[in-house]
């Protein structure tokens, strides 16, 4: 491996991060970060003072285009647009869990969308990777009074909509698992009985198969829901709890196919919102991480 592509390789964690968390697609992220690695193959790297610095704006000037032309695909998206979710292979320690949770939820990412891409660039920027604001000025191409402006607004915009509750990984998980043991026996009682009355719940088809088109309300209706899926399916459906975005999550087979992800917000003691991927098109990476090698 020559000091080009070591240098790269040092950075790509970092790079696949940046351009996840502005994109919302493992798809176009990788995408962009392989971009970056062409630029960098073709740069004077003699031109060059610092290659992590040039790497970082690289990919995030990419990313900021990309998302640029995404936000005006996502204008016609049939139904609710929830990111692409993330399936992390090993199960992190709670410390970790507790460290990824505000920056890679699926929640977080889905809030994400409410801010310009500069905005989400500059925020991402300063909030979860810690640049100073010369940096985010440098990368992004505007002044360091603008950026901080830049981050002060969007820490408003996304403070209102954060979510509710903060709660300890494992209680987190607690109350998860007991959700997964109601879906796999198909207790409707327990269901409903760990959902709070005023739970939603937010899905995204994609147009390709049947979502709601507005916020499911009210935890009677949620587990009803479900239950009707376990009576349509009966043994064919599975549920297994994996780490998803950095958090405990829900995967739902059926006939053995992944149909579903599902990421979820609690009180400590309820579900209070449940968000859920089934666009096939963004299950597909998944789909493939989990078939045996």
């Amino acid at each position: 491996m020559d000091d080009a592509t070591h240098t790269f390789q040092s950075q790509r964690r970092r790079l696949q991060g940046i351009a996840y968390r502005m994109l919302g697609s493992i798809a176009e992220a990788e995408e962009v970060v392989q971009d970056a690695w062409l630029r960098w193959h073709d740069a004077d790297r003699s031109a060059i003072a610092n290659a992590e610095a040039w790497l970082v704006t690289t990919t995030t000037r990419m990313a900021i285009d990309r998302l640029r032309s995404a936000k005006v695909q996502r204008e016609h998206y049939v139904g609710f647009w929830l990111p692409e979710p993330r399936l992390d292979q090993t199960p992190p320690s709670p410390e970790q869990v507790l460290e990824r949770a505000e920056d890679l939820s699926v929640a977080f990412l889905t809030l994400l969308e409410r801010l310009t891409p500069e905005a989400r660039a500059a925020f991402l920027m300063r909030e979860v990777f810690d640049a100073d604001y010369d940096e985010v000025a440098r990368t992004i191409g505007k002044s360091e009074a603008a950026c901080r402006q830049l981050v002060s607004r969007a820490k408003a915009q996304l403070r209102e909509a954060r979510p509710r509750f903060t709660v300890a990984p494992e209680v987190h998980l607690r109350v998860l698992s007991q959700f997964a043991e109601a879906l796999t026996h198909g207790s409707f009682d327990a269901m409903k009985s760990l959902l709070s009355e005023d739970a939603e719940l937010i899905g995204d088809g994609g147009g390709k198969v049947p979502s709601f088109g507005k916020p499911l309300l009210g935890g009677t209706r949620i587990a009803q829901l479900f239950y009707a899926t376990r009576l349509r399916f009966k043994d064919a459906v599975q549920v297994e709890l994996a780490v998803i975005n950095g958090q405990w999550g829900v995967l739902r087979f059926i006939d053995g196919a992944l149909e579903s992800v599902q990421s979820f917000e609690t009180d400590g003691e309820r579900i209070v919102r449940i968000h859920v991927q089934r666009n096939p098109d963004k299950l597909r990476h998944m789909a493939m991480a989990l078939k045996p090698v």
